[in-house]
């Protein structure tokens, strides 16, 4: 499984000259966000690969997995 995951998450690039260093899929002017928002949108990964056909099915996945591995760094709060 974590080769699968490794394979992904080669898909995503960050780039500081591209999208000011934002996550984007395979060095492309698509940002991880942008497909986040729209399957959280409610988009289908079907209608997400006809309205951007240059983007692959392991594309989507690769953003969702971007941003699981994201969610697991731990949050730090200030003690008041």
């Amino acid at each position: 499984m974590m080769d699968a995951m490794s394979d992904l998450l080669s898909r995503i690039t960050i780039r500081a000259e591209q999208w000011h260093g934002q996550p984007c899929i395979r060095s492309m002017r698509i940002r991880v966000s942008d497909v986040l928002e729209m399957l959280a949108g409610g988009m289908s990964h079907e209608e997400i690969l006809a309205d951007y056909p240059y983007l692959e099915r392991d594309d989507i996945r690769a953003a969702l997995a971007y941003a699981a591995q994201e969610m697991k760094h731990p949050i730090v709060t200030a003690a008041q």
